[in-house]
Protein backbone atom coordinates (compact mmCIF):
# COMPACT_ATOMS: atom_id res chain seq x y z
CA UNK A 1 0.00 0.00 0.00
CA UNK A 2 1.47 3.95 -0.82
CA UNK A 3 1.34 6.06 1.94
CA UNK A 4 2.75 9.17 1.54
CA UNK A 5 4.92 8.54 -1.53
CA UNK A 6 6.10 5.71 0.11
CA UNK A 7 5.55 1.48 0.32
CA UNK A 8 5.16 -1.06 3.11
CA UNK A 9 7.89 -3.90 3.37
CA UNK A 10 6.59 -6.80 1.83
CA UNK A 11 4.37 -8.72 4.41
CA UNK A 12 4.98 -12.22 2.21
CA UNK A 13 8.03 -13.94 2.46
CA UNK A 14 9.51 -17.73 1.39
CA UNK A 15 7.76 -20.24 3.99
CA UNK A 16 11.06 -22.31 3.91
CA UNK A 17 14.58 -22.04 2.80
CA UNK A 18 13.85 -24.91 0.63
CA UNK A 19 10.96 -23.38 -1.24
CA UNK A 20 13.01 -20.14 -1.48
CA UNK A 21 16.30 -22.19 -3.22
CA UNK A 22 13.92 -24.07 -5.37
CA UNK A 23 12.43 -20.68 -6.48
CA UNK A 24 15.46 -19.33 -7.02
CA UNK A 25 16.93 -22.21 -8.82
CA UNK A 26 14.13 -22.66 -11.17
CA UNK A 27 14.46 -19.17 -12.22
CA UNK A 28 18.06 -19.27 -12.93
CA UNK A 29 17.92 -22.97 -14.74
CA UNK A 30 14.86 -22.41 -17.09
CA UNK A 31 15.24 -21.94 -21.09
CA UNK A 32 18.80 -20.15 -20.75
CA UNK A 33 20.23 -23.59 -19.66
CA UNK A 34 18.11 -25.73 -21.94
CA UNK A 35 18.05 -24.08 -24.74
CA UNK A 36 20.31 -20.77 -25.19
CA UNK A 37 23.47 -22.16 -23.29
CA UNK A 38 23.11 -25.32 -25.61
CA UNK A 39 23.11 -23.22 -28.96
CA UNK A 40 25.37 -20.09 -27.35
CA UNK A 41 28.07 -22.99 -26.82
CA UNK A 42 27.54 -24.74 -30.25
CA UNK A 43 27.82 -21.11 -32.22
CA UNK A 44 31.05 -20.31 -29.80
CA UNK A 45 33.08 -23.29 -30.22
CA UNK A 46 32.48 -25.08 -27.40
CA UNK A 47 35.01 -25.63 -25.04
CA UNK A 48 36.75 -21.59 -25.05
CA UNK A 49 32.88 -20.77 -24.52
CA UNK A 50 32.44 -22.40 -21.37
CA UNK A 51 35.93 -21.61 -19.35
CA UNK A 52 34.54 -17.61 -20.60
CA UNK A 53 30.96 -18.55 -19.56
CA UNK A 54 32.54 -20.52 -16.01
CA UNK A 55 34.85 -16.80 -15.42
CA UNK A 56 31.81 -14.73 -15.66
CA UNK A 57 29.46 -16.28 -14.04
CA UNK A 58 31.90 -16.82 -11.05
CA UNK A 59 33.39 -13.18 -11.36
CA UNK A 60 30.88 -11.61 -12.10
CA UNK A 61 27.37 -13.06 -11.89
CA UNK A 62 28.08 -14.28 -8.96
CA UNK A 63 28.68 -11.48 -6.97
CA UNK A 64 26.00 -9.08 -8.61
CA UNK A 65 23.18 -12.08 -7.81
CA UNK A 66 24.20 -11.87 -3.96
CA UNK A 67 24.21 -7.86 -4.15
CA UNK A 68 20.73 -7.80 -5.69
CA UNK A 69 19.50 -10.24 -3.51
CA UNK A 70 20.74 -7.94 -0.76
CA UNK A 71 19.29 -4.86 -2.44
CA UNK A 72 15.69 -6.56 -2.61
CA UNK A 73 16.23 -7.93 1.35
CA UNK A 74 16.99 -5.15 2.86
CA UNK A 75 14.07 -2.94 1.17
CA UNK A 76 11.99 -5.41 1.30
CA UNK A 77 10.03 -4.04 -1.25
CA UNK A 78 9.38 -4.31 -5.63
CA UNK A 79 12.37 -4.23 -7.81
CA UNK A 80 12.36 -0.46 -8.35
CA UNK A 81 11.12 0.88 -4.77
CA UNK A 82 13.89 -1.29 -3.44
CA UNK A 83 16.71 0.83 -5.58
CA UNK A 84 15.13 3.76 -4.43
CA UNK A 85 14.98 3.35 -0.78
CA UNK A 86 18.45 2.01 -0.55
CA UNK A 87 19.37 5.58 -2.31
CA UNK A 88 17.14 7.37 -0.39
CA UNK A 89 18.90 5.64 3.07
CA UNK A 90 22.10 6.80 1.62
CA UNK A 91 21.54 10.12 0.88
CA UNK A 92 20.80 9.64 -2.92
CA UNK A 93 18.67 10.67 -5.83
CA UNK A 94 15.87 8.27 -6.26
CA UNK A 95 17.07 8.52 -10.35
CA UNK A 96 18.79 5.09 -9.24
CA UNK A 97 15.62 3.74 -9.54
CA UNK A 98 16.64 3.91 -13.58
CA UNK A 99 18.57 0.88 -12.83
CA UNK A 100 15.54 -1.31 -11.72
CA UNK A 101 13.48 -0.05 -14.60
CA UNK A 102 15.88 -1.19 -16.86
CA UNK A 103 16.08 -4.47 -15.33
CA UNK A 104 12.14 -4.69 -16.01
CA UNK A 105 12.55 -3.56 -19.03
CA UNK A 106 14.78 -6.43 -19.81
CA UNK A 107 12.76 -9.23 -17.87
CA UNK A 108 9.64 -8.23 -20.04
CA UNK A 109 11.87 -8.25 -23.47
CA UNK A 110 12.81 -11.72 -22.19
CA UNK A 111 8.93 -12.79 -21.52
CA UNK A 112 7.84 -11.67 -24.57
CA UNK A 113 10.00 -13.83 -26.59
CA UNK A 114 10.28 -16.94 -23.94
CA UNK A 115 6.81 -17.98 -24.30
CA UNK A 116 6.95 -18.16 -27.73
CA UNK A 117 10.08 -20.64 -27.94
CA UNK A 118 7.68 -22.34 -25.03
CA UNK A 119 4.91 -22.64 -27.35
CA UNK A 120 6.79 -24.35 -29.70
CA UNK A 121 7.96 -26.87 -27.38
CA UNK A 122 4.45 -27.19 -26.39
CA UNK A 123 4.06 -28.50 -30.12
CA UNK A 124 6.63 -30.62 -30.26
CA UNK A 125 6.14 -32.58 -27.36
CA UNK A 126 3.19 -34.66 -29.70
CA UNK A 127 5.77 -34.54 -32.60
CA UNK A 128 7.85 -36.37 -30.25
CA UNK A 129 5.99 -38.65 -28.63
CA UNK A 130 3.95 -40.01 -31.97
CA UNK A 131 7.01 -40.82 -33.49
CA UNK A 132 6.98 -38.08 -36.20
CA UNK A 133 10.86 -37.28 -36.22
CA UNK A 134 11.27 -41.15 -37.81
CA UNK A 135 9.43 -39.87 -41.18
CA UNK A 136 12.20 -37.15 -41.42
CA UNK A 137 14.56 -39.81 -42.36
CA UNK A 138 17.82 -38.74 -40.80
CA UNK A 139 17.79 -35.91 -42.97
CA UNK A 140 18.41 -32.52 -41.63
CA UNK A 141 16.87 -30.56 -44.72
CA UNK A 142 13.57 -32.64 -44.00
CA UNK A 143 13.72 -31.61 -40.05
CA UNK A 144 14.25 -28.16 -41.15
CA UNK A 145 11.39 -28.46 -43.35
CA UNK A 146 9.68 -29.34 -40.01
CA UNK A 147 10.60 -26.99 -37.91
CA UNK A 148 9.60 -24.28 -40.54
CA UNK A 149 5.76 -26.13 -40.85
CA UNK A 150 5.04 -25.89 -36.97
CA UNK A 151 6.53 -22.75 -36.20
CA UNK A 152 4.70 -20.97 -40.03
CA UNK A 153 2.01 -18.67 -40.44
CA UNK A 154 -0.15 -21.46 -41.28
CA UNK A 155 0.22 -22.73 -38.08
CA UNK A 156 -1.13 -20.24 -36.49
CA UNK A 157 -3.88 -20.80 -34.67
CA UNK A 158 -2.19 -23.70 -32.78
CA UNK A 159 0.56 -21.36 -32.02
CA UNK A 160 -1.58 -19.02 -30.42
CA UNK A 161 -3.42 -21.62 -28.12
CA UNK A 162 -0.43 -22.99 -27.20
CA UNK A 163 1.35 -19.54 -26.39
CA UNK A 164 -2.29 -18.55 -24.17
CA UNK A 165 -2.20 -21.92 -22.50
CA UNK A 166 1.92 -21.50 -21.67
CA UNK A 167 0.95 -17.86 -20.38
CA UNK A 168 -1.74 -18.70 -18.74
CA UNK A 169 -0.19 -21.35 -16.89
CA UNK A 170 2.21 -18.91 -15.78
CA UNK A 171 0.31 -16.17 -15.12
CA UNK A 172 -2.22 -18.51 -12.56
CA UNK A 173 0.88 -19.26 -10.57
CA UNK A 174 2.12 -15.77 -10.20
CA UNK A 175 -1.42 -14.66 -9.47
CA UNK A 176 -1.71 -17.16 -6.71
CA UNK A 177 1.03 -15.48 -4.79
CA UNK A 178 4.59 -16.38 -3.51
CA UNK A 179 3.79 -19.23 -0.71
CA UNK A 180 0.90 -20.60 -2.61
CA UNK A 181 1.89 -19.94 -6.18
CA UNK A 182 5.35 -19.03 -6.66
CA UNK A 183 7.21 -21.59 -4.34
CA UNK A 184 4.60 -24.39 -3.99
CA UNK A 185 5.06 -24.22 -8.13
CA UNK A 186 9.09 -24.56 -7.39
CA UNK A 187 8.68 -27.79 -5.04
CA UNK A 188 6.91 -29.41 -7.27
CA UNK A 189 8.55 -28.35 -10.61
CA UNK A 190 12.26 -28.66 -10.01
CA UNK A 191 12.79 -31.80 -8.52
CA UNK A 192 10.46 -33.51 -11.58
CA UNK A 193 13.06 -31.37 -13.45
CA UNK A 194 16.58 -32.60 -12.07
CA UNK A 195 15.05 -36.14 -11.63
CA UNK A 196 14.20 -35.95 -15.69
CA UNK A 197 16.77 -33.95 -16.84
CA UNK A 198 19.47 -37.43 -14.73
CA UNK A 199 17.56 -39.86 -16.82
CA UNK A 200 18.15 -38.02 -20.37
CA UNK A 201 21.99 -37.38 -18.87
CA UNK A 202 21.69 -41.71 -18.31
CA UNK A 203 20.54 -41.93 -21.64
CA UNK A 204 22.92 -39.78 -23.61
CA UNK A 205 26.28 -41.33 -22.09
CA UNK A 206 24.60 -45.20 -22.60
CA UNK A 207 23.61 -43.80 -26.77
CA UNK A 208 24.87 -41.01 -27.36
CA UNK A 209 28.59 -39.39 -28.73
CA UNK A 210 29.46 -39.19 -24.90
CA UNK A 211 32.89 -38.79 -25.97
CA UNK A 212 32.73 -36.77 -28.74
CA UNK A 213 30.61 -34.17 -26.41
CA UNK A 214 33.22 -34.34 -23.76
CA UNK A 215 36.04 -33.53 -26.38
CA UNK A 216 33.98 -30.66 -27.70
CA UNK A 217 32.80 -28.92 -24.47
CA UNK A 218 37.26 -29.47 -23.58
CA UNK A 219 38.85 -28.88 -26.27
CA UNK A 220 39.82 -25.15 -26.12
CA UNK A 221 41.45 -23.13 -29.38
CA UNK A 222 42.89 -19.96 -29.37
CA UNK A 223 40.79 -19.04 -32.26
CA UNK A 224 37.48 -19.11 -30.70
CA UNK A 225 38.57 -16.58 -27.91
CA UNK A 226 37.09 -13.01 -28.91
CA UNK A 227 35.29 -10.30 -27.13
CA UNK A 228 32.48 -10.87 -29.42
CA UNK A 229 32.29 -14.54 -27.60
CA UNK A 230 33.20 -12.83 -24.28
CA UNK A 231 29.93 -10.68 -24.62
CA UNK A 232 28.08 -13.49 -25.41
CA UNK A 233 29.50 -15.40 -22.31
CA UNK A 234 28.53 -12.72 -20.24
CA UNK A 235 25.34 -12.00 -21.73
CA UNK A 236 24.77 -16.06 -21.08
CA UNK A 237 25.69 -15.84 -17.35
CA UNK A 238 23.18 -12.79 -16.74
CA UNK A 239 20.33 -14.69 -18.83
CA UNK A 240 20.58 -17.59 -16.93
CA UNK A 241 21.20 -16.55 -13.33
CA UNK A 242 18.81 -13.26 -14.18
CA UNK A 243 21.28 -11.04 -12.77
CA UNK A 244 20.54 -7.40 -14.44
CA UNK A 245 16.73 -8.32 -15.25
CA UNK A 246 15.57 -7.31 -11.50
CA UNK A 247 14.52 -11.38 -11.27
CA UNK A 248 16.77 -11.76 -7.77
CA UNK A 249 15.97 -8.04 -6.43
CA UNK A 250 12.24 -8.85 -6.46
CA UNK A 251 12.91 -12.44 -5.21
CA UNK A 252 15.22 -11.16 -2.30
CA UNK A 253 12.46 -9.12 -0.90
CA UNK A 254 10.93 -12.28 -0.11
CA UNK A 255 13.85 -13.27 1.91
CA UNK A 256 13.93 -13.89 5.94
CA UNK A 257 16.49 -12.02 7.67
CA UNK A 258 18.05 -14.96 8.77
CA UNK A 259 19.20 -16.15 5.26
CA UNK A 260 22.59 -16.79 4.60
CA UNK A 261 22.75 -14.71 1.26
CA UNK A 262 26.61 -15.66 0.21
CA UNK A 263 25.37 -19.39 0.69
CA UNK A 264 21.99 -18.82 -1.49
CA UNK A 265 23.66 -16.95 -4.24
CA UNK A 266 26.47 -19.37 -4.28
CA UNK A 267 23.93 -22.12 -4.39
CA UNK A 268 21.85 -20.44 -7.36
CA UNK A 269 25.45 -20.27 -9.23
CA UNK A 270 27.02 -23.80 -8.51
CA UNK A 271 23.05 -25.34 -9.36
CA UNK A 272 22.84 -23.00 -12.47
CA UNK A 273 26.47 -24.06 -13.90
CA UNK A 274 25.71 -28.00 -12.81
CA UNK A 275 22.18 -27.69 -15.08
CA UNK A 276 23.46 -25.84 -18.17
CA UNK A 277 26.85 -28.42 -18.27
CA UNK A 278 24.33 -31.14 -17.91
CA UNK A 279 22.07 -30.36 -20.94
CA UNK A 280 24.83 -29.51 -23.05
CA UNK A 281 26.08 -32.90 -22.69
CA UNK A 282 22.57 -34.35 -23.26
CA UNK A 283 22.04 -32.23 -26.33
CA UNK A 284 25.26 -32.57 -28.02
CA UNK A 285 25.60 -36.35 -27.17
CA UNK A 286 22.84 -36.85 -29.11
CA UNK A 287 23.11 -34.69 -31.84
CA UNK A 288 27.05 -35.90 -32.40
CA UNK A 289 25.31 -39.58 -32.38
CA UNK A 290 23.93 -39.08 -36.01
CA UNK A 291 26.80 -36.55 -36.89
CA UNK A 292 24.92 -33.38 -37.19
CA UNK A 293 26.76 -29.75 -36.19
CA UNK A 294 26.73 -28.36 -33.03
CA UNK A 295 26.61 -24.35 -34.62
CA UNK A 296 22.95 -24.75 -35.51
CA UNK A 297 21.90 -21.73 -33.32
CA UNK A 298 18.94 -21.24 -31.76
CA UNK A 299 17.37 -23.86 -34.00
CA UNK A 300 19.39 -26.46 -32.73
CA UNK A 301 17.08 -28.26 -30.32
CA UNK A 302 14.64 -27.98 -33.44
CA UNK A 303 16.25 -28.95 -36.45
CA UNK A 304 19.25 -30.67 -35.39
CA UNK A 305 18.35 -32.80 -32.64
CA UNK A 306 15.35 -34.13 -33.18
CA UNK A 307 17.42 -36.64 -35.83
CA UNK A 308 19.29 -37.72 -32.85
CA UNK A 309 16.38 -38.28 -31.09
CA UNK A 310 14.66 -40.70 -33.93
CA UNK A 311 17.62 -42.57 -34.33
CA UNK A 312 18.27 -43.16 -30.72
CA UNK A 313 16.44 -46.52 -29.05
CA UNK A 314 13.15 -44.95 -27.10
CA UNK A 315 13.83 -42.13 -29.06
CA UNK A 316 10.11 -41.35 -28.95
CA UNK A 317 9.70 -41.83 -25.30
CA UNK A 318 13.33 -39.51 -24.66
CA UNK A 319 12.30 -36.79 -27.37
CA UNK A 320 9.16 -36.43 -25.74
CA UNK A 321 10.68 -36.64 -21.82
CA UNK A 322 13.32 -33.91 -23.14
CA UNK A 323 10.71 -31.15 -24.71
CA UNK A 324 8.72 -31.68 -21.50
CA UNK A 325 11.56 -30.90 -19.63
CA UNK A 326 12.32 -27.73 -21.80
CA UNK A 327 8.70 -26.56 -20.74
CA UNK A 328 8.81 -27.55 -17.45
CA UNK A 329 11.95 -25.25 -17.33
CA UNK A 330 10.49 -21.89 -18.91
CA UNK A 331 7.51 -22.15 -17.01
CA UNK A 332 9.64 -21.68 -13.68
CA UNK A 333 11.69 -18.83 -15.84
CA UNK A 334 8.61 -17.81 -16.98
CA UNK A 335 7.18 -17.18 -13.56
CA UNK A 336 10.01 -15.32 -12.05
CA UNK A 337 10.28 -12.72 -15.27
CA UNK A 338 6.74 -12.08 -14.85
CA UNK A 339 6.85 -11.45 -11.00
CA UNK A 340 9.07 -8.54 -11.31
CA UNK A 341 6.32 -6.23 -13.57
CA UNK A 342 3.47 -7.89 -10.99
CA UNK A 343 5.64 -6.90 -7.75
CA UNK A 344 5.36 -3.39 -9.16
CA UNK A 345 2.25 -3.29 -10.17
CA UNK A 346 0.31 -4.84 -7.00
CA UNK A 347 2.73 -2.17 -4.92
CA UNK A 348 2.66 0.79 -6.31
CA UNK A 349 -0.60 0.86 -8.38
CA UNK A 350 -3.32 -0.61 -6.03
CA UNK A 351 -4.00 -3.24 -8.52
CA UNK A 352 -5.03 -6.61 -7.11
CA UNK A 353 -1.77 -9.39 -7.56
CA UNK A 354 -4.68 -10.84 -9.71
CA UNK A 355 -5.62 -8.08 -12.02
CA UNK A 356 -1.52 -7.40 -12.33
CA UNK A 357 -0.65 -10.67 -13.57
CA UNK A 358 -3.55 -11.04 -16.07
CA UNK A 359 -2.81 -7.98 -17.06
CA UNK A 360 0.96 -8.33 -17.84
CA UNK A 361 0.19 -11.82 -19.15
CA UNK A 362 -2.29 -10.06 -21.58
CA UNK A 363 0.46 -7.89 -23.05
CA UNK A 364 3.44 -10.44 -23.55
CA UNK A 365 0.10 -12.59 -25.16
CA UNK A 366 -0.07 -9.50 -27.58
CA UNK A 367 3.58 -8.64 -28.52
CA UNK A 368 4.39 -12.38 -28.13
CA UNK A 369 1.77 -13.21 -31.40
CA UNK A 370 3.53 -11.15 -33.52
CA UNK A 371 6.52 -12.85 -33.01
CA UNK A 372 4.37 -16.12 -33.99
CA UNK A 373 3.60 -14.27 -36.79
CA UNK A 374 6.99 -13.16 -37.64
CA UNK A 375 9.76 -15.03 -36.06
CA UNK A 376 12.21 -12.93 -37.32
CA UNK A 377 13.59 -10.83 -35.27
CA UNK A 378 13.05 -13.22 -31.87
CA UNK A 379 17.05 -13.13 -32.06
CA UNK A 380 17.51 -9.97 -32.77
CA UNK A 381 15.31 -9.22 -29.72
CA UNK A 382 17.34 -12.21 -27.59
CA UNK A 383 20.61 -10.30 -28.30
CA UNK A 384 19.11 -6.85 -27.26
CA UNK A 385 18.26 -8.55 -23.41
CA UNK A 386 21.31 -10.37 -23.16
CA UNK A 387 23.86 -8.89 -24.74
CA UNK A 388 23.52 -5.33 -24.16
CA UNK A 389 20.23 -4.46 -21.94
CA UNK A 390 21.38 -7.32 -18.76
CA UNK A 391 24.79 -6.36 -19.18
CA UNK A 392 24.52 -2.56 -18.50
CA UNK A 393 21.89 -3.30 -15.51
CA UNK A 394 24.75 -5.06 -14.29
CA UNK A 395 27.29 -2.99 -14.54
CA UNK A 396 24.86 0.03 -13.09
CA UNK A 397 24.05 -2.88 -10.45
CA UNK A 398 27.73 -2.88 -9.62
CA UNK A 399 27.96 1.07 -9.51
CA UNK A 400 24.85 1.25 -7.38
CA UNK A 401 25.86 -1.76 -4.89
CA UNK A 402 29.26 -0.72 -4.53
CA UNK A 403 29.70 3.13 -5.02
CA UNK A 404 26.25 4.07 -3.91
CA UNK A 405 25.11 2.56 -1.14
CA UNK A 406 26.57 2.55 2.36
CA UNK A 407 29.04 -0.02 3.02
CA UNK A 408 27.41 -0.51 6.27
CA UNK A 409 24.28 -1.53 4.87
CA UNK A 410 25.62 -4.21 2.41
CA UNK A 411 28.63 -5.35 5.32
CA UNK A 412 24.88 -6.21 7.39
CA UNK A 413 23.71 -8.32 5.05
CA UNK A 414 27.18 -10.55 3.88
CA UNK A 415 29.17 -10.13 6.66
CA UNK A 416 32.61 -8.95 6.93
CA UNK A 417 34.25 -11.85 5.52
CA UNK A 418 32.15 -12.09 2.17
CA UNK A 419 31.92 -8.18 2.09
CA UNK A 420 35.63 -7.72 1.88
CA UNK A 421 36.14 -9.64 -1.35
CA UNK A 422 32.56 -8.59 -3.07
CA UNK A 423 33.61 -5.04 -2.42
CA UNK A 424 36.64 -5.00 -4.46
CA UNK A 425 35.02 -7.15 -7.06
CA UNK A 426 31.91 -5.26 -7.20
CA UNK A 427 33.68 -1.94 -7.04
CA UNK A 428 36.46 -2.23 -8.82
CA UNK A 429 36.94 -5.31 -11.29
CA UNK A 430 33.25 -5.85 -11.98
CA UNK A 431 32.20 -2.19 -13.72
CA UNK A 432 35.76 -2.31 -15.71
CA UNK A 433 34.96 -6.01 -16.93
CA UNK A 434 31.61 -5.40 -18.15
CA UNK A 435 32.80 -1.88 -19.81
CA UNK A 436 35.70 -3.67 -21.71
CA UNK A 437 33.61 -6.36 -23.14
CA UNK A 438 30.45 -4.98 -23.87
CA UNK A 439 32.44 -2.26 -25.78
CA UNK A 440 34.82 -4.04 -27.71
CA UNK A 441 32.34 -7.08 -28.32
CA UNK A 442 29.31 -5.32 -29.48
CA UNK A 443 32.03 -3.35 -31.72
CA UNK A 444 33.14 -6.70 -33.34
CA UNK A 445 29.91 -7.81 -33.33
CA UNK A 446 28.27 -4.66 -35.42
CA UNK A 447 31.49 -5.11 -37.65
CA UNK A 448 31.20 -8.84 -38.11
CA UNK A 449 27.38 -7.86 -39.46
CA UNK A 450 28.94 -5.34 -41.93
CA UNK A 451 27.54 -2.05 -39.67
CA UNK A 452 24.42 -2.45 -41.93
CA UNK A 453 20.93 -1.18 -40.26
CA UNK A 454 19.07 -4.72 -41.98
CA UNK A 455 22.12 -6.95 -40.67
CA UNK A 456 21.96 -7.02 -37.34
CA UNK A 457 23.59 -9.05 -34.34
CA UNK A 458 22.26 -12.83 -34.56
CA UNK A 459 21.02 -12.58 -38.16
CA UNK A 460 23.24 -15.40 -40.05
CA UNK A 461 22.71 -18.52 -41.79
CA UNK A 462 21.66 -20.28 -38.75
CA UNK A 463 19.09 -22.53 -39.59
CA UNK A 464 16.62 -20.12 -38.29
CA UNK A 465 16.38 -16.61 -40.30
CA UNK A 466 16.89 -16.08 -43.86
CA UNK A 467 19.89 -13.81 -43.58
CA UNK A 468 19.57 -10.84 -45.81
CA UNK A 469 21.43 -10.70 -49.19
CA UNK A 470 23.91 -8.43 -47.40
CA UNK A 471 24.86 -10.61 -44.18
CA UNK A 472 27.59 -12.66 -44.41
CA UNK A 473 27.37 -16.31 -43.02
CA UNK A 474 28.68 -17.51 -40.04
CA UNK A 475 31.86 -19.09 -40.43
CA UNK A 476 31.36 -23.11 -38.85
Amino acid sequence: MTIAGRVDRKSETWSSRFGFVMAAVGSSVGLGNIWRFTYTTGENGGGAFVIAYLACLALIAFPLLAAEYAVGRRSGHSAVESVQALARASGKSELWGGVAWLGMLSAFFILTFYCVVSAWFLAYIPQAVSGAFLNDGGSIDASRVRFEAVTSRENLPMLLVYLGLFIGAAAVVVGLGVKRGIERASIILMPVFILVLLILLGFSVAEGAFGNTVAFLTQVRSEDFSFSMLLDALGQSFFATGVGAAVMITYGAYLKTDADLPRSSAIVAVSDTAVALVAAFVVFSLVFAVGSEPNAGVSLLFVNLPIGLAQMPFGTVVGGAFFLLALFAALASSISLMEVAVSWLDERTGVTRWGAALGVGFAVFVIGAGYVYSRDYIQFVDFVAASLLMPIGGFLMAIFAGWVIEKKMMQAEFGMPFFRVWSVLVRWVIPIAIGVILVLGVREKLDAAGMSTTCFPGAYDDGFTEPPGSCPARAG
